[in-house]
């Protein structure tokens, strides 16, 4: 249900209504003790707070998208997602940005953000989002009903634009909690550019560094989270249009024990334009010479399915049982090319 992290957040009052902010957060696998993930930040930003005129957070940190997922309707009452298995967090775009600056501010029960990155250059690790991004979020919430709605537009290193949408809603009442949302992500075709360019100007763009591989690695970022690293392959470079419709509910059926499920019915279609990709183009796109291709014609789909039961021992220690089951068809399958796969967690969490 969650990660193993570690992080130091940071508040110092600085008099006049103003504080001073600051985190880092690094994730670890606890099984293990190493380190599980290719930046060891997940999270790292300083910051500025206002009483009066909000907050302004510079650094690397979660995007509007993922702000609105995880506070507005999110997918379980005691957890905003689950890590192995969120749907919802890959129509976030990677669920972060570097070089981001933040705005944060609350009006009575209305909450707003706006974020822009700049991006830096045409390098970057995988681990690394160096995109140019803008957008903005806007959530209304009184207790018992929340809804809110965001836009957050990326340009790649080669200019391509990937533009995401969200809009939902939450209902809470006593024990009951409901919500609905819907998700959009619409990416230009990058493959525009094989007929755009000549062979010998693409081989340099399509160098480790040039702006298109490293386009393309980033792309793979906003492009594989959808349906978790056992569920990948080079189609989701030649998505078109990804949409996602989320429902979901938990009870309380005591003060200790908590049911809930989530659905998440989503769909890509595909530009269907790469065929018989030859170097250094295979390169670029990590495809074999002979290349791959998809159909226009044929959306992809990918239905998710999950139910979760939760123990609370204590306001800080709880332990679950989780049964999830994904089925897909189309262009997009599992690494071993199966279509369905049925999943099971059982854990035990302690936050401090």
């Amino acid at each position: 249900m969650s990660q193993s992290r570690l992080g130091i957040n940071v508040t110092e009052d600085l008099g006049g209504g103003l504080k001073a902010l600051a985190n880092m957060e690094h994730r670890l696998s606890s099984d293990t003790g190493a380190v599980a993930a290719a930046d060891f930040w997940r999270q790292v930003w300083v910051g500025i707070q206002s009483n009066e005129f909000g907050q302004i957070r510079l650094g690397r940190q979660y995007n509007i998208l993922f702000d609105l997922y995880t506070s507005t309707f999110a997918s379980f009452r005691y957890s905003p997602y689950i890590e192995a298995y969120k749907p919802e967090i890959g129509m976030s775009m990677a669920a972060r940005q570097d070089n981001m600056v933040k705005y944060l501010v609350q009006l009575g029960n209305v909450y707003g953000e706006i974020q822009v990155s700049a991006g830096e250059g045409q390098s970057g690790a995988a681990a690394q989002l160096p995109n140019k991004t803008i957008g903005g979020l806007l959530r209304y919430s009184d207790g018992t009903f929340g809804a809110g709605g965001a836009y957050l537009q990326a340009t790649e290193q080669t200019g391509r634009k990937i533009k995401a949408t969200v809009l939902g809603a939450s209902y809470t009442s006593g024990p009951l909690y409901v919500h609905a949302s819907w998700g959009q992500n619409k990416f230009e075709n990058p493959f525009g550019l094989l007929n755009q360019t000549s062979a010998p100007a693409f081989a340099a763009s399509a160098a480790a560094n040039g702006p298109f591989a490293v386009a393309l690695g980033t792309r793979g970022a906003y492009t594989s989270g959808l349906l978790g690293a056992s569920i990948f392959n080079n189609d989701a470079f030649d998505i078109n249009k990804r949409t996602m419709l989320m429902f979901g509910a938990t009870y309380q059926l005591t003060p200790q024990l908590n049911i809930g499920g989530n659905v998440w019915l989503s769909e890509q279609t595909h530009y269907g334009t790469v065929q018989n990709l030859a170097a250094p183009f295979a390169a670029a796109f990590g495809a074999s010479a002979s290349g791959f291709s998809t159909n226009a014609n044929t959306k992809s789909k990918a239905d998710f399915f999950a139910v979760v039961l939760d123990y609370a021992f204590s306001k800080r220690t709880d332990a679950y049982l989780e049964f999830d089951y994904t089925k897909t068809r189309g262009e997009v399958s599992f690494l071993n090319g199966a279509t369905k796969r049925g999943g099971a967690m059982l854990g035990l969490r302690h936050r401090f």
